[in-house]
């Protein structure tokens, strides 16, 4: 039996008069409808006040049949809110302990005592830096931004103590999930809030830390979603204007590149695409790498040029992990304590809420002594910084950001973006997107010894990955000297791994409301409009999310780390960058099979990206 079907009911003792209709006269039919008139005037199906004349008998519903439970059967609201209600204390009490970052709750006292006042659908415009969050959706077991900003309403007396234990209460919705560490200038939520005090707005900013504004409040009418309203979003994306220096030759894609590029006879043309890069590494290597070099003896020098060639060309094993081969292992004490920092500096950790530290009482210890590098991995570890170095001090021509913005260009208008996100098959309507403009600013930043590109897209929505897949795809065609129509194949039915940049650079910096705002006015309504505190948006852009990013960028290396594993990996997975083209790359099967465990973090196919819109 089909799941929407009903089951027949059993027949009763009157079934056999009612199995076949009987034709009524127009008397009849009236007889009928006085009948269905009760005494006060309410009209009512014939029967329907059987039952109901004893006290307090009207509006339930009794339990039926034989064995059925005793007692009134709860409404469907109620039994909705019982049923979630369940749920919630489950997850609390058996996954987080007791403890949740969704739920407030209060003792029946005091929610007694708090005075009732009105709630009103209102528009939250908003703003943060994702450091330290595990993105902005709120749950019960991470920090996130709307977990704070949840609080704080309550400690703001913006939703009262009955409410202060389920979001949904409060018909909490947001306009665009980011993401863990994801930054917005801009965002909206929209919810039912206690709006009375003027001064709402520091209230509810009070009780927030710096990295979390509330920029205003508006009322909105009452079936107002910030999620259904929003025509479109702009975003922002932040990289090192070295994301776009070509492969080291001696990378493995880097050899790659150049090897296809003369065997299919077009390596001038390749030269060509190079040309302002040309001899940058050459320059590097000579004023650079040689110096350091030239002091070592030959043995360590031999030694330090064989490590860094292993480091260059790493070979995946069956798992999916780099082959290491005896003299690595016999090192890897050596190097363990600088692993270890480099580990952690590959993925910014939360930060911890302050309850939540507790004193550790410990044996006093004497520091450790640090280990001393052998002259071998000290030049292997100067050799590397020299290589850093070298990439910041790099300046971008304006002919790479033309070529770059020519990449760019190839993404307006409607395409198929299932290369892009995760779990979309071509086939799949919802993988197709419109991007209204994505724009290079033409005068990069410099910030300390580091500059900077801001590259601008705005488009209706996003998947989860898109925007950080479109970066990379056009930053590696650039970037390798590739043609720029790989683009509009990746819009084909053939599956290309698409690495995702790094999410550090990521920023939704406003959505848009056009069609509401419209209508607005018409409603007595504001528009939903930040260009009224872009004064304080600008000023908080520059102290807490540009600032973290440089910052992060300049201890981590977050960038330069994402192309080196590129680079280094012997994997055909990006060998689409190559005169070969997308045949000469590896195209998985089916979306299940597995990828190398080295790469996930770069492929991005497990869903712990940007989620950039929600949808």
């Amino acid at each position: 039996m089909a799941s929407d079907e009903i089951p027949a009911a059993a027949p009763g003792p009157d079934a056999s008069s009612s199995a076949t209709p009987v034709a009524q006269d127009s008397n009849d039919s009236q007889n009928n409808a006085d009948r269905s008139q009760n005494r006060n005037g309410k009209r009512g199906g014939r029967g329907r006040e059987r039952g109901n004349d004893k006290p307090g008998a009207q509006g339930k519903r009794k339990h039926g049949g034989f064995g059925s439970a005793k007692g009134p059967v709860p409404d469907k609201r109620e039994q909705v809110r019982n049923n979630r209600d369940a749920k919630r204390r489950k997850v609390i009490d058996e996954e987080v302990g007791g403890k949740s970052f969704m739920s407030i709750e209060f003792t029946p006292d005091e929610i007694k005592a708090e005075d009732r006042r009105p709630k009103r659908k209102v528009a939250v415009l908003i703003g943060y830096a994702g450091t330290g969050y595990h993105g902005i959706q709120i749950n019960h077991k991470e920090k996130t931004i709307e977990g704070d900003i949840f609080a704080a309403f309550v400690a703001a007396g913006a939703i009262s103590k009955a409410n202060a234990d389920d979001p949904k209460k409060s018909s909490l919705v947001r306009c665009a999930r980011t993401d863990k560490g994801v930054h917005a200038a801009g965002n909206v939520l929209s919810l039912k809030l206690i709006v009375e005090d003027e001064d709402i707005v520091e209230k509810i900013n009070s009780h927030l830390p710096e990295q979390i504004r509330i920029w205003g409040i508006q009322r909105t009418v009452n079936a107002f979603s910030c999620y259904q309203s929003c025509d479109s979003r702009w975003y922002e994306y932040l990289m090192p204007s070295y994301s776009l220096l070509p492969p080291q030759p001696q990378s493995f894609l880097g050899k790659k590149i150049l090897e296809s590029a003369k065997e299919k006879g077009v390596l001038e043309e390749h030269l060509e695409r190079l040309d302002d890069v040309t001899g940058f590494w050459d320059e590097v290597e000579k004023n650079d790498i040689e110096p350091i070099l030239a002091r070592l003896s030959p043995e360590v020098r031999a030694e330090v040029l064989r490590k860094l060639q292993d480091s260059n060309d790493k070979e995946l094993a069956e798992d999916g992990q780099p082959v290491k081969n005896d003299q690595e292992e016999a090192s890897k004490d050596a190097t363990a304590d600088k692993d270890v920092e480099m580990s952690d500096a590959a993925e910014p950790q939360p930060e911890k809420p302050a309850e939540e530290a507790k004193p550790v009482e410990e044996t006093p210890q004497e520091p450790k002594p640090e280990k001393e590098l052998s002259p071998v991995d000290a030049a292997v570890r100067d050799i590397k910084a020299a290589y850093v170095a070298a990439k910041r001090r790099y300046r971008i021509s304006p002919a790479r950001i033309e070529r770059l913005q020519q990449a760019l260009n190839l993404y307006l208008g409607t395409h198929n973006y299932h290369n892009y996100t995760v779990m979309k098959s071509f086939k799949d309507a919802s993988a197709k997107r419109h991007i209204k403009s994505f724009e290079a600013n033409t005068t990069p930043i410099q910030i300390g010894d580091t500059e900077w590109l801001s590259l601008k897209v705005h488009g209706q929505s996003f998947m989860m990955h898109q925007i950080r897949k479109m970066v990379a795809m056009a930053v590696m065609v650039v970037r390798c000297g590739a043609p720029l129509d790989l683009i509009k194949e990746s819009y084909g039915p053939r599956r290309i791994s698409i690495p995702k940049a790094p999410g550090l650079g990521l920023m939704l910096e406003r959505p848009m409301f056009t069609e509401y705002n419209k209508r607005a006015a018409g409603f007595d309504k504001e528009p939903i409009d930040f260009s009224k505190y872009e004064d304080q948006i600008i000023k908080f852009k520059d102290e807490h999310i540009y600032r973290r990013m440089f910052e992060v960028e300049e201890k981590e290396n977050s960038f330069h780390l994402f192309f080196n594993q590129v680079d280094n990996f012997r994997t055909d997975y990006f060998l689409w960058v190559t005169a070969g083209g997308v045949d000469a790359s590896h195209e998985r099967s089916d979306r299940t099979e597995r990828v190398p465990k080295a790469l996930e973090a770069e492929l991005g196919d497990e869903a712990d990206g940007v989620v950039e819109d929600g949808t």
